[in-house]
């Protein structure tokens, strides 16, 4: 693809996507772990989302998110996530919460030669970067996990987490919506030697668990150091940890800092703005993948948070264009037959 002057799209619906494997949780686990290593060689730049709120400030009724990055090396690919998300399509049949689109570019002439749908990428490779760093930071013999939120996320949490970390046997997944819960485990039955137990109490089932997994829409922290214990791992895809949680793990992972550190509202950044922890004391997940040492000891709290990398849709996304490229699908279009000017 590198250097091409074709001005051909390959356009793939989520029906393409999914014939070319998006829901193989074990490739998209792979494809997060080589993501994360090669961004902690610097070999990709990936400059921290812009976000667009409406209305403007804090409580925002429909957002959009700008994600960029380049991938280096053998891949040497350029792209973008345009992620959005409406309060309004949480109440609307019909439609996702969440509505993202990814463009792959060549880096050299700089053409788009694929769009896809990046709804369930999304989702797809933010429980991965879950099931990543429950991978490093959850006990070795952890045999129990409590999943927060049955929605989206929730479906491929339950992927993630089975993939990464198979002494799991037995799940809480957490709703206050109890019958969604409900389905979401009726979708999953018989996928994974694992038994699913839906409850609406997701403290006590917490306290249950080695691990934690909080993937919430949660704009109020929840998750209060009373719920830290030792002999386990919390591990956060949104906004549930307060400050005083925090505080009392044993080990801090963020998945990637330079882009962490512009979100004020996120409890870790809060607290090294504040001077009550540096970065010195903070893990990426590149770190976990390159191997350098997290848990060292069972009896460890360790918490572990993100808020999702362009590098990974672009990833993500070039290696479902490379399998729908083979299989023939998706449909073709061009953005010119000769271009009016040069």
């Amino acid at each position: 693809m590198l250097g091409t002057i074709n001005p051909e799209i390959l356009f793939l619906q989520q029906e393409d996507q999914i014939k070319a494997g998006l829901l193989d949780m074990k490739m998209i686990l792979d494809i997060t772990e080589k993501t994360y290593k090669l961004l902690g060689e610097g070999q990709i730049q990936n400059p921290p989302k812009t976000h667009l709120g409406i209305p403007a400030g804090q409580v925002w009724d429909s957002f959009f998110n700008t994600m960029p990055a380049h991938i280096a090396g053998d891949m040497n690919i350029a792209g973008v996530k345009w992620a959005a998300e409406s309060k309004k399509n949480a109440t609307t049949p019909g439609i996702p919460y969440g509505i993202d689109i990814v463009c792959l570019s060549d880096p050299e002439t700089v053409l788009p030669f694929c769009i896809q749908d990046g709804t369930i990428i999304t989702a797809m490779r933010t429980s991965a970067v879950a099931g990543v760093q429950a991978k490093y930071c959850a006990p070795s013999d952890t045999k129990t996990a409590t999943l927060i939120g049955a929605g989206v996320i929730g479906r491929t949490m339950i992927m993630a987490i089975c993939e990464a970390v198979p002494t799991v046997k037995t799940i809480y997944l957490c709703d206050l919506d109890l019958p969604k819960a409900e389905q979401v485990a009726k979708e999953s039955a018989g996928m994974y030697d694992v038994e699913i137990i839906c409850t609406s109490d997701s403290k006590a089932a917490a306290a249950k668990s080695e691990l934690i997994v909080c993937e919430t829409t949660a704009r109020t922290p929840f998750v209060d150091k009373s719920w830290a214990k030792p002999h386990s791992a919390i591990v956060c895809v949104s906004n549930e940890a307060t400050q005083d949680l925090v505080m009392e793990a044993d080990v801090k992972v963020v998945d990637y800092w330079k882009q962490m550190v512009t979100f004020k509202n996120k409890a870790i950044v809060q607290l090294h703005d504040e001077g009550k922890i540096s970065k010195d004391e903070i893990l990426e997940t590149s770190d976990l993948v390159l191997g350098k040492p997290c848990r060292t000891s069972d009896d460890q709290f360790i918490y572990a948070c993100s808020l999702g990398l362009g590098a990974l849709d672009i990833t993500c996304a070039y290696a479902i264009y490379e399998k729908a490229q083979e299989m023939g699908l998706g449909t073709k279009v061009k953005m010119w037959d000769k271009p009016l000017w040069e």
